[in-house]
């Protein structure tokens, strides 16, 4: 039985990937568990898989997982988490940032009953402006989903087996793994680790992300959230913009009443188009409620059964 299984993602990563296998071989033989590391070559153009398969001739506990093309983290993380066979599985990044030997402390809060634990990079070495929009980022994250990590797109994480096999990571979704575990009801840690300055090549993400990254935190508030009950969302968007259409039409009555001419005012085209848009979006949660209903799948977790 393999008790720890790691997948790192690498991508033009030539000349570190033999610095951090070496490095990680030694801190796993302190930990006296059996493991298995996962390289995945999210199709990298350098000598990335060349390394790599150097490594695999002489140690059989490497796994090389290669990419057609560039598919992005995500997919590479969700290659590697179908082929993990750990009980405990690690991610973390090619690039020399992560520092392996913070592994035992991740798995002390596994053995105190976390799911998941996420890493913390508190003294960071990225530039300024990163580490203003990262603050940026996961304040709002964690705003918007209600759990609170200091470092939400840390690559270095460990997980239960159980928890990995539960969640569907596609697209850029592999930085609120988090956020879906614990809207699973998964319990979630954080521990603080070492970051390191990267010393070949350059950095994969550019300012870019960050928008993606937003964007992509309103696409799972609303799939995770509201999926089961679209009617929740759009109903309630309806309902605001029906309310405010009503009550600027009876203060347009009001002023009919009065003597005053309503027909030319463009508060008048305003009061028919938002009532008519609350009517929609409420239409609209009333369709995505019998789609749901008749496409409803097993959606809760057993954690254990007591017969």
């Amino acid at each position: 039985m393999v008790e720890l299984s790691f997948v790192i993602p690498a991508y033009n990563e030539e000349k570190s990937i033999v610095l951090l296998y070496n490095k990680l071989e030694q801190v796993l033989k302190t930990t006296r568990k059996s493991y298995e590391i996962i390289f995945v070559d999210d199709g990298s153009t350098d000598s990335t898989f060349d390394e790599l398969k150097k490594i695999h001739r002489t140690q059989s506990k490497i796994k090389i997982v290669r990419f057609q093309r560039n598919f992005g983290k995500a997919a590479a993380l969700t290659a590697g988490f179908e082929e993990a066979q750990g009980e405990i599985i690690f991610t973390m990044d090619a690039d020399l940032q992560d520092d392996p030997e913070d592994i035992p402390l991740f798995l002390e809060m596994v053995q105190k009953g976390y799911d998941l634990v996420s890493g913390w990079r508190v003294d960071r070495k990225d530039s300024i402006a990163k580490r203003l929009l990262s603050r940026l980022y996961n304040w709002l994250t964690s705003m918007v989903v209600g759990l609170k990590l200091h470092d939400y797109n840390c690559g270095f994480k460990c997980y239960k087996k159980g928890l990995v096999k539960s969640i569907d990571v596609y697209g850029e979704l592999h930085r609120y793994i988090p956020a879906l575990a614990y809207w699973k009801g998964y319990k979630i840690g954080e521990v603080t680790v070492k970051h390191h300055k990267r010393r070949f090549g350059k950095t994969k993400y550019g300012l870019g992300r960050v928008f993606k990254g937003f964007l992509d935190l309103i696409s799972i508030k609303y799939i995770y959230v509201y999926n089961k009950r679209p009617l929740h969302f759009f109903g309630l968007l309806g309902l605001i913009s029906f309310f405010i259409g009503f009550l600027a039409s009876l203060y347009l009555v009001v002023l009919k009443f009065r003597g005053e001419s309503i027909g030319d005012r463009p508060m008048l085209m305003l009061c028919v188009l938002l009532i008519v848009i609350g009517v929609q979006f409420v239409s609209l949660g009333l369709l995505g409620e019998m789609i749901t209903r008749q496409s409803r799948q097993k959606e809760y977790i057993i954690k254990e059964k007591v017969v």
